[in-house]
């Protein structure tokens, strides 16, 4: 059996940009690469308002493009430009927001769902 690792010439660059224009629409995420076999790096195209969730895992976000405001509850939201990211810790609920089209990247497991888990962690 080879592994991932093992296969060479499987190697290629990911095109960023020819990715989120292969995006189908707002809040679809496609996965660009693995990372030891543990980690996802995700490209999600954000408009408009995505639901209140949690995650048992930390999140990275990393604003490619546009403006992202990420609502935390019970604190103050956090603005991400373009180059910026910030780590949602696990067990934090939140919603990405953008009020105009805005590209981002997610860090994270590969068994994360999108959505998390609505209800109020420790409930």
């Amino acid at each position: 059996m080879t592994t991932r690792r093992e296969n060479l010439r499987d190697l290629a660059a990911v095109s960023v940009s020819e990715a989120i224009a292969a995006l189908p629409g707002p809040f679809q995420q496609r996965n660009l690469a693995m990372v030891n076999d543990t980690t996802v790096v995700r490209l999600a195209r954000l408009e408009g308002e995505f639901p209140w969730h949690y995650h048992d895992e930390d999140e990275l976000f990393l604003c490619r493009d546009g403006s992202v405001r990420i609502q935390l509850e019970g604190r103050e939201p956090v603005v991400l430009r373009a180059g910026e990211l910030f780590v949602v810790p696990k067990g934090v609920r939140h919603r990405p927001v953008a009020d105009e089209t805005a590209h981002i990247l997610l860090i994270e497991h590969p068994d994360t769902k999108q959505y998390g888990t609505s209800a109020v962690p420790g409930s």
